[in-house]
Protein backbone atom coordinates (compact mmCIF):
# COMPACT_ATOMS: atom_id res chain seq x y z
CA UNK A 1 0.00 0.00 0.00
CA UNK A 2 1.82 3.88 -0.44
CA UNK A 3 0.43 6.96 1.50
CA UNK A 4 0.83 10.45 1.15
CA UNK A 5 1.04 11.47 4.59
CA UNK A 6 0.85 15.23 5.54
CA UNK A 7 1.27 16.00 9.77
CA UNK A 8 0.79 19.75 10.94
CA UNK A 9 1.67 20.54 14.19
CA UNK A 10 0.86 24.22 15.75
CA UNK A 11 1.84 25.91 18.63
CA UNK A 12 0.14 29.61 19.64
CA UNK A 13 2.08 31.29 22.50
CA UNK A 14 0.64 33.64 24.73
CA UNK A 15 3.83 35.80 25.07
CA UNK A 16 6.62 36.00 22.34
CA UNK A 17 9.33 33.24 22.16
CA UNK A 18 12.63 34.75 21.60
CA UNK A 19 14.01 31.49 20.32
CA UNK A 20 14.14 27.98 20.55
CA UNK A 21 15.66 24.27 20.16
CA UNK A 22 13.34 20.75 18.80
CA UNK A 23 13.62 17.09 17.93
CA UNK A 24 10.47 15.83 15.78
CA UNK A 25 10.28 12.35 14.97
CA UNK A 26 7.85 12.64 11.86
CA UNK A 27 9.58 11.58 8.97
CA UNK A 28 8.04 7.57 8.55
CA UNK A 29 11.56 5.81 9.57
CA UNK A 30 12.11 2.07 7.09
CA UNK A 31 11.30 -1.24 8.43
CA UNK A 32 11.52 -5.22 7.47
CA UNK A 33 7.43 -3.97 5.85
CA UNK A 34 8.29 -0.71 5.20
CA UNK A 35 9.89 2.16 3.29
CA UNK A 36 9.57 5.72 3.19
CA UNK A 37 10.00 6.89 -0.43
CA UNK A 38 10.49 10.83 0.26
CA UNK A 39 9.93 13.21 2.92
CA UNK A 40 10.16 17.17 3.89
CA UNK A 41 9.80 19.04 6.64
CA UNK A 42 8.94 22.47 6.48
CA UNK A 43 9.22 24.87 9.72
CA UNK A 44 7.84 28.21 10.13
CA UNK A 45 8.99 30.68 11.13
CA UNK A 46 12.31 29.70 9.38
CA UNK A 47 15.03 27.83 10.82
CA UNK A 48 18.19 29.20 11.47
CA UNK A 49 20.07 25.32 12.00
CA UNK A 50 18.06 22.21 10.55
CA UNK A 51 19.40 18.69 10.22
CA UNK A 52 18.66 15.05 10.38
CA UNK A 53 19.83 12.15 12.23
CA UNK A 54 19.58 8.74 12.72
CA UNK A 55 18.69 8.16 16.74
CA UNK A 56 20.21 5.24 18.74
CA UNK A 57 17.08 3.09 17.74
CA UNK A 58 17.09 3.62 14.07
CA UNK A 59 14.90 6.42 13.75
CA UNK A 60 15.28 10.03 11.51
CA UNK A 61 15.24 12.79 14.15
CA UNK A 62 14.89 15.89 12.89
CA UNK A 63 16.68 18.97 15.12
CA UNK A 64 16.06 22.33 14.12
CA UNK A 65 16.61 25.88 16.29
CA UNK A 66 14.65 29.00 15.47
CA UNK A 67 16.46 32.31 16.99
CA UNK A 68 13.95 34.97 16.21
CA UNK A 69 11.37 36.12 17.94
CA UNK A 70 7.57 34.41 16.96
CA UNK A 71 4.09 33.80 18.77
CA UNK A 72 3.24 31.18 16.47
CA UNK A 73 5.31 27.84 15.83
CA UNK A 74 3.82 25.52 12.90
CA UNK A 75 5.61 22.09 11.79
CA UNK A 76 4.69 20.81 8.75
CA UNK A 77 5.74 16.97 7.71
CA UNK A 78 4.71 15.37 4.10
CA UNK A 79 6.10 11.96 3.54
CA UNK A 80 5.29 9.45 1.15
CA UNK A 81 5.57 5.95 2.06
CA UNK A 82 5.01 1.98 0.70
CA UNK A 83 3.67 -0.76 3.34
CA UNK A 84 3.38 -4.28 3.08
CA UNK A 85 1.22 -6.93 5.36
CA UNK A 86 3.19 -8.60 8.23
CA UNK A 87 3.81 -12.29 7.35
CA UNK A 88 3.13 -13.34 10.93
CA UNK A 89 -0.43 -15.02 10.64
CA UNK A 90 1.04 -18.38 10.05
CA UNK A 91 2.91 -18.18 13.47
CA UNK A 92 0.18 -17.30 15.62
CA UNK A 93 -0.63 -21.24 16.14
CA UNK A 94 2.22 -22.56 14.90
CA UNK A 95 4.89 -20.76 15.99
CA UNK A 96 8.03 -21.05 19.01
CA UNK A 97 6.62 -21.73 21.94
CA UNK A 98 6.59 -19.20 25.02
CA UNK A 99 8.88 -22.15 26.65
CA UNK A 100 11.03 -22.19 23.65
CA UNK A 101 11.39 -18.57 23.50
CA UNK A 102 12.17 -18.01 27.02
CA UNK A 103 14.99 -20.44 26.21
CA UNK A 104 16.14 -18.65 23.12
CA UNK A 105 16.36 -15.14 24.67
CA UNK A 106 18.16 -16.72 27.58
CA UNK A 107 20.97 -18.79 26.01
CA UNK A 108 21.15 -17.81 22.75
CA UNK A 109 24.20 -16.18 21.44
CA UNK A 110 22.54 -15.14 18.30
CA UNK A 111 23.02 -10.90 17.80
CA UNK A 112 19.76 -10.01 16.57
CA UNK A 113 18.38 -11.90 19.93
CA UNK A 114 20.88 -10.29 22.49
CA UNK A 115 20.28 -6.75 20.72
CA UNK A 116 16.19 -7.44 21.70
CA UNK A 117 17.15 -8.15 25.35
CA UNK A 118 17.65 -4.31 25.39
CA UNK A 119 14.09 -4.23 26.16
CA UNK A 120 13.16 -6.23 28.79
CA UNK A 121 14.28 -3.58 31.22
CA UNK A 122 12.44 -1.06 32.82
CA UNK A 123 12.21 2.15 30.66
CA UNK A 124 11.20 5.86 31.72
CA UNK A 125 7.04 5.08 31.42
CA UNK A 126 7.06 1.09 31.53
CA UNK A 127 7.97 -0.14 34.67
CA UNK A 128 7.05 -3.74 35.96
CA UNK A 129 4.90 -4.32 38.97
CA UNK A 130 3.73 -7.58 40.43
CA UNK A 131 -0.07 -5.98 39.73
CA UNK A 132 0.93 -6.29 35.75
CA UNK A 133 2.63 -9.44 36.05
CA UNK A 134 -0.24 -11.20 37.71
CA UNK A 135 -2.85 -9.81 35.29
CA UNK A 136 0.00 -10.83 32.03
CA UNK A 137 0.21 -14.66 33.46
CA UNK A 138 -3.30 -15.43 32.38
CA UNK A 139 -2.04 -15.05 28.48
CA UNK A 140 0.85 -16.79 28.93
CA UNK A 141 0.48 -20.84 28.43
CA UNK A 142 3.81 -22.30 28.36
CA UNK A 143 3.35 -24.82 25.41
CA UNK A 144 1.17 -22.09 23.58
CA UNK A 145 2.72 -20.12 20.59
CA UNK A 146 4.33 -17.25 21.63
CA UNK A 147 2.76 -15.07 19.04
CA UNK A 148 -0.96 -16.51 19.96
CA UNK A 149 -0.13 -16.03 23.47
CA UNK A 150 0.57 -12.26 22.98
CA UNK A 151 -2.46 -11.53 20.86
CA UNK A 152 -4.62 -13.32 23.61
CA UNK A 153 -2.75 -10.83 25.79
CA UNK A 154 -3.89 -7.90 23.28
CA UNK A 155 -7.27 -9.41 22.80
CA UNK A 156 -7.70 -8.91 26.71
CA UNK A 157 -6.22 -5.54 27.04
CA UNK A 158 -8.75 -4.50 24.00
CA UNK A 159 -11.88 -5.57 26.48
CA UNK A 160 -11.06 -5.01 29.84
CA UNK A 161 -9.90 -1.61 29.11
CA UNK A 162 -11.80 1.69 28.11
CA UNK A 163 -11.03 4.14 25.81
CA UNK A 164 -11.17 7.36 26.92
CA UNK A 165 -9.51 10.97 25.79
CA UNK A 166 -10.40 12.54 28.73
CA UNK A 167 -9.21 9.73 31.17
CA UNK A 168 -5.44 10.41 30.63
CA UNK A 169 -2.98 12.78 29.12
CA UNK A 170 0.60 12.32 27.83
CA UNK A 171 2.27 12.20 31.07
CA UNK A 172 -0.39 9.95 33.33
CA UNK A 173 1.35 7.28 34.53
CA UNK A 174 1.71 3.22 33.61
CA UNK A 175 -0.10 2.25 37.19
CA UNK A 176 -3.06 5.06 36.90
CA UNK A 177 -3.95 3.92 33.40
CA UNK A 178 -3.53 0.55 34.79
CA UNK A 179 -5.08 0.42 38.03
CA UNK A 180 -8.45 2.24 36.17
CA UNK A 181 -8.53 0.61 33.22
CA UNK A 182 -9.02 3.69 31.08
CA UNK A 183 -7.05 5.57 28.75
CA UNK A 184 -6.32 6.12 24.62
CA UNK A 185 -3.31 4.10 22.67
CA UNK A 186 -0.58 5.07 24.19
CA UNK A 187 -1.69 3.72 27.76
CA UNK A 188 -2.68 0.76 26.24
CA UNK A 189 1.08 0.11 24.08
CA UNK A 190 2.61 0.80 27.69
CA UNK A 191 0.21 -1.78 29.27
CA UNK A 192 0.59 -4.72 26.68
CA UNK A 193 4.75 -3.76 26.84
CA UNK A 194 4.79 -3.81 30.35
CA UNK A 195 3.11 -7.29 30.63
CA UNK A 196 5.51 -8.37 27.94
CA UNK A 197 8.36 -7.69 29.61
CA UNK A 198 7.34 -9.21 33.18
CA UNK A 199 6.94 -12.32 31.15
CA UNK A 200 10.54 -12.13 29.66
CA UNK A 201 9.80 -10.78 26.05
CA UNK A 202 11.32 -8.34 24.62
CA UNK A 203 8.94 -5.16 23.76
CA UNK A 204 8.89 -1.70 21.53
CA UNK A 205 6.67 1.21 21.91
CA UNK A 206 6.13 1.78 18.18
CA UNK A 207 4.60 5.46 16.96
CA UNK A 208 3.17 6.31 13.75
CA UNK A 209 -0.30 6.85 11.84
CA UNK A 210 -3.18 4.72 11.28
CA UNK A 211 -5.20 5.22 8.21
CA UNK A 212 -8.71 6.03 9.08
CA UNK A 213 -11.75 4.67 6.48
CA UNK A 214 -14.71 7.11 6.13
CA UNK A 215 -18.30 5.64 6.34
CA UNK A 216 -19.57 4.12 3.11
CA UNK A 217 -21.01 6.64 1.04
CA UNK A 218 -19.11 9.82 2.89
CA UNK A 219 -15.91 11.84 1.39
CA UNK A 220 -12.80 11.39 4.18
CA UNK A 221 -12.06 14.17 6.24
CA UNK A 222 -8.85 15.86 5.55
CA UNK A 223 -7.10 15.94 9.31
CA UNK A 224 -9.63 13.68 10.27
CA UNK A 225 -6.15 10.72 10.70
CA UNK A 226 -4.47 10.75 14.04
CA UNK A 227 -1.02 10.19 15.51
CA UNK A 228 -1.26 6.30 16.64
CA UNK A 229 0.47 3.76 19.56
CA UNK A 230 1.14 0.23 19.02
CA UNK A 231 4.08 -2.26 20.10
CA UNK A 232 6.02 -4.51 18.85
CA UNK A 233 7.14 -7.86 20.53
CA UNK A 234 10.34 -10.13 19.56
CA UNK A 235 10.30 -13.76 18.54
CA UNK A 236 13.16 -15.99 18.21
CA UNK A 237 12.08 -17.02 15.19
CA UNK A 238 9.82 -14.35 13.66
CA UNK A 239 11.33 -11.51 14.93
CA UNK A 240 9.54 -7.74 15.89
CA UNK A 241 5.88 -8.70 15.32
CA UNK A 242 3.60 -5.64 15.60
CA UNK A 243 0.24 -5.84 17.36
CA UNK A 244 -2.26 -3.12 18.23
CA UNK A 245 -4.04 -3.57 21.53
CA UNK A 246 -6.18 -0.35 20.55
CA UNK A 247 -7.89 -2.14 17.70
CA UNK A 248 -7.28 -5.87 18.80
CA UNK A 249 -5.28 -7.10 15.89
CA UNK A 250 -2.00 -7.40 14.20
CA UNK A 251 -0.34 -4.30 12.56
CA UNK A 252 -1.41 -4.14 8.91
CA UNK A 253 -0.45 -2.71 6.40
CA UNK A 254 -2.39 0.55 7.25
CA UNK A 255 -0.41 1.28 10.41
CA UNK A 256 2.45 3.13 9.08
CA UNK A 257 5.42 3.76 11.61
CA UNK A 258 7.23 6.83 11.92
CA UNK A 259 9.35 5.68 15.24
CA UNK A 260 10.52 3.18 17.64
CA UNK A 261 11.79 3.14 20.75
CA UNK A 262 11.50 1.82 24.72
CA UNK A 263 8.19 3.91 25.08
CA UNK A 264 6.61 7.29 24.48
CA UNK A 265 9.51 9.80 25.86
CA UNK A 266 12.15 8.09 22.91
CA UNK A 267 9.82 8.95 20.41
CA UNK A 268 7.76 11.89 21.23
CA UNK A 269 6.63 13.89 17.76
CA UNK A 270 7.63 16.76 19.06
CA UNK A 271 9.90 17.95 22.33
CA UNK A 272 12.58 20.91 23.03
CA UNK A 273 13.20 23.89 24.70
CA UNK A 274 11.84 27.46 24.28
CA UNK A 275 13.11 30.73 26.02
CA UNK A 276 9.51 33.29 27.09
CA UNK A 277 6.05 32.03 25.35
CA UNK A 278 4.00 33.09 28.64
CA UNK A 279 1.21 30.39 29.72
CA UNK A 280 0.58 26.81 28.67
CA UNK A 281 0.29 27.03 24.63
CA UNK A 282 -2.54 26.43 22.27
CA UNK A 283 -1.35 23.19 20.54
CA UNK A 284 -3.26 22.08 17.34
CA UNK A 285 -2.07 18.75 15.32
CA UNK A 286 -3.96 17.67 11.83
CA UNK A 287 -2.47 14.56 10.16
CA UNK A 288 -4.31 13.40 6.72
CA UNK A 289 -3.52 10.17 5.64
CA UNK A 290 -4.07 9.82 1.96
CA UNK A 291 -3.94 6.45 0.38
CA UNK A 292 -2.33 6.28 -3.21
CA UNK A 293 -4.02 3.98 -5.76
Amino acid sequence: MRYKIRHITEYLYADRVSHCYNVAHMIPRNSHRQTCLHNRVTVNPATAVASKRQDYFGNTAYHFEIQRAHNKLVITAESEVETAMQQASDALDFGVTCREASLELGHSKDPQILLSREFLFDSPMVRISEDIRAYAEASFDQDKSLLAAVMDLTSRIYRDFDYSPEATDVATPLEDAFAERRGVCQDFAHVQIACLRAMGFPAIYVSGYLETLPPPGKEKLIGADATHAWIAVFSPREGWVEFDPTNNSLASDQHIVTAWGRDYMDVTPLKGVIYGGGSEPILNVSVDVSRQE
